[in-house]
Order: C-alpha cells, then structure tokens, then sequence
C-alpha cells in the first residue's frame, strides 16, 4: 500500500476540524506494502526523477499518475459518526482510493467526533465542506478538482453544498443510498416494500394463525401509513417549496459534472431514493440521466458491512474516477462550474 497518511486541524467557523488525508506514493516503490508519515507529498503521483529536477519522459503510467493525483476525493461523512466510519469504511476506502492514486481526505465537520462546536445536521454543514476543500487544496498545490464522496445523508449534504454554492471546484459527486426521508416518503416505501413482502412471508401467515401477531397494532400502523402515503396525491395540496430535498434536485440537476450513484437493494433508505426520485416532479429524469453512473448492488446492506460489499463500492468508485480524471486533464474551466 503506497500511501502516506497526513492529520491537519482545519480552521472553521472559530472551531477546528480534524482531518486525516491519505496521499498516494510515487510509483518507484513498486508493490511493496508501505504506509509512511514522513514522504515529501510534492513527490506523489510524479515520475521517476521529476522530483529532483532530473530530466524525464512522461509514459502513459506517468500521465496516469499526474491525472489521478490530480483529483481528490473528500469524504463526506453522515452522522452521526465521526472519519472513520461505520467498520472503518471511510477509512480503508480512503487507503485504497490513495493507493490507486487519488489523495483522499476524510474529517469531521463540525459538532461529530473530534471537532469542536456544537451538533448540526446535514442541512447545516456546507460551511464545513467548504473549509475542508480549502485545507486539502492548501496541503497539495497539485490538486486541481475534487470529488465529494458521501453516504446516507452525507450524499444529501454533497447535493446542498453544489446547489448552494456552485463551487468551481468540484469535478464529481458519488452519492450512495441518498437520504430524502419525509414522513410521507417514509410511509409510501412502508406500504410498498415492506407491507407488501409480509403479506407473502410465511412467517407472517404463521405468526397470524398462532396469534402471536398483534393483529390490531399491525393494522394501525397500516393505516397510518397508508394516510400519510395519499397526502401528497391529495387534490389541491400544495407542495412544500424549498425543502432541503427540492434543493438537492436542483443541485443535481444544475451541476455540470459527473455522478456515481450506488444503491444497496436490502437498504429502506435507498427504496425511499427511488420511490422519492420517481415520484417527485422536481426530480423527473435526474436519476436516469447522461451524466450519472448508477451501480445497484443487490446483496448490499445500507453501510456495505461486508467485506464483499464494501471492495464492490470501493471497485464501482475507481473505476468511475478514471472516467472524471480523464475528463479534468482536457476540459476548461469557467468561473463557474467545471465546464
């Protein structure tokens, strides 16, 4: 593993946020297994001799190196959790994002593990975002774009922080199992997904006969359910306007570069994404357009627990990278998005 791993206190809002970068080696190592502190970060992703001023013809493995190093992925993390992540997630899919070659930082916005202030939600953390690109930027001149990378709600604060924003900077976003939870989204993914598969559950029908079912309970929530699912086909109903998931159609939508969405099929959240996204007027064909690579992962929990589920998000996420760096070593840039 060619890494070296880098903490930095972040300066935000009068609090610090701290940050462990993962910044990818030289190739010149080979494939030992290395993780160091104490390698100039200038080096990183240059080819041999570059460094000290010796004369050198680029190869392909050169350029490839110069193109990933290039663009960093900043990992967004949803609360309420700190860097590492749920089984250390954020932290092996940084080392292994850097091995590959793309400097990756992780840290926690304000309120969440080890930073100071108080506790804010996903609505409230694009200052924080903000703060964490200017600290990575600062760290590796080489940088040029990032890509925001986040789970769960962290996917939603990524959205927010381009809609509100617009930020120059940011080359892609890679969303998994995106939060849009409103009690009547809640309640239409209930009745479909969850009421719908107990119904053909043996366990279901054997719970009923033996009356270990608590029929009237089962049947109150039914009903609750199914009263929140017609509010929003209620005739005259006026929709909700501005709300945080309406911001987040519009920062898809709006934003010119790349997304990768991966959703996991045994995860509530992301069946709600998609009744949500299939559902809501604002969000008519984002889900199904060009710009967007969506990987289903069938067997996936919500957090990829497994080690089979989290090298296949880890895969999906290299592979899309390549397709984003490629695309920074040509396009121009405009004083707005990345054109």
């Amino acid at each position: 593993m060619n890494i070296r791993e880098q903490a930095l206190l972040i300066p935000c809002a009068g609090e610090l946020l701290p940050a462990i970068v993962a910044w990818p080696l030289a190739g010149r190592h080979g494939g030992s297994q290395q993780t160091t502190t104490n390698c100039d970060q200038d080096q990183a992703g240059l080819p041999d001799g570059a460094a000290n001023g010796q004369p050198t013809r680029l190869t392909a493995d050169d350029r490839r190196r110069a193109q990933r190093a290039a663009c960093g992925v900043l990992i967004v993390v949803g609360g309420p959790q700190y860097r590492v992540g749920s089984h250390r997630q954020f932290l092996l899919l940084a080392r292994r994002l850097a091995g590959a070659g793309y400097p990756a930082m992780r840290f926690d916005y304000r309120g969440m593990g080890d930073a100071g202030g108080g506790m804010r939600g996903f609505e409230e953390v694009s200052t924080d975002i903000a703060a964490a690109i200017d600290a990575f930027q600062s760290a590796s001149p080489a940088l040029q774009r990032v890509v925001l990378w986040g789970l769960c709600d962290a996917a939603s604060a990524a959205l927010l922080y381009v809609q509100a924003s617009r930020d120059p900077r940011i080359a892609g976003l890679a969303l998994l199992n995106p939060w849009v939870r409103s009690e009547v989204s809640l309640a239409q993914t209930h009745i479909k997904h969850y009421y719908g598969q107990r119904l053909l559950q043996g366990e279901f029908w054997r719970k009923l006969l033996s009356g270990r079912l608590e029929v009237v309970k089962s049947l109150r929530a039914l009903l609750a359910s199914a009263m929140l699912a017609r509010r929003s086909r209620a005739p005259g109903k006026a929709p909700q306007r501005h709300s945080f998931q309406e911001r987040m159609a519009e920062g898809w939508r709006e934003f010119p570069g790349r997304l990768l969405l991966i959703l996991s099929g045994q995860d509530y959240t992301a069946k709600e994404f998609l009744e949500f996204a299939g559902s809501d007027p604002a969000w008519s064909g984002l889900v199904d357009a060009a710009k967007v690579r969506r990987v289903d992962l069938a067997e996936a929990d919500h957090t990829f627990s497994s080690r089979t589920q989290r090298a296949q998000v880890e895969d999906a996420t290299l592979a899309w990278l390549d397709t984003v760096s490629e695309v920074l070593e040509t396009a121009p840039t405009t004083g707005g998005f990345l054109a």
